[in-house]
């Protein structure tokens, strides 16, 4: 029998995939969000409390130093007021809700239970400095 040729085969061509077909990716706007919205920590006054009472729920509570303690206790005597802090809403009413815990005071004996305390929002500038509470009044920066 004759055998064929030895010829050599066709070279075989690679197969090249196809290039992707280009898209655009979707862009969406993002929602814009808003930064969420300051809220003081107001203590309110009563006769019914000592200053070292505030002063050591504010040390205890929000670690304010002892000057800024005292600028907190005297500013809610004399102004029935003073904010204590400035935060998000949910830290706001955690504080808040740790003042109204806080216990009766064991230097007065008229004493019934803890300080008042409110949260508010803190439109009109806050203290949002740094110096939290020691003006009471929420003017913000000196």
């Amino acid at each position: 029998m004759a055998e064929a040729p030895n010829t050599p085969a066709a070279p075989v061509k690679p197969r090249t995939a196809r290039p992707a077909p280009r898209t655009r990716p979707q862009t969406r706007d993002k929602p814009k969000t808003e930064p969420p919205r300051p809220w003081n920590v107001v203590l309110l006054n009563d006769e019914h409390h000592s200053y070292e009472y505030v002063m050591l729920m504010m040390q205890g509570l929000f670690a304010h130093p002892l000057e800024k303690a005292f600028a907190i206790a005297k500013t809610v005597d004399t102004q029935g007021r003073a904010i204590c802090l400035t935060t998000h809403k949910e830290h706001a009413e955690f504080k808040r809700d740790q003042i109204l815990a806080f216990g009766k005071d064991p230097l007065i004996d008229e004493c019934q239970g803890s300080m008042s305390a409110i949260i508010e929002p803190a439109d009109f500038g806050g203290d949002d400095d740094g110096d939290r509470g020691s003006g009471g009044d929420g003017g913000g920066k000196r």
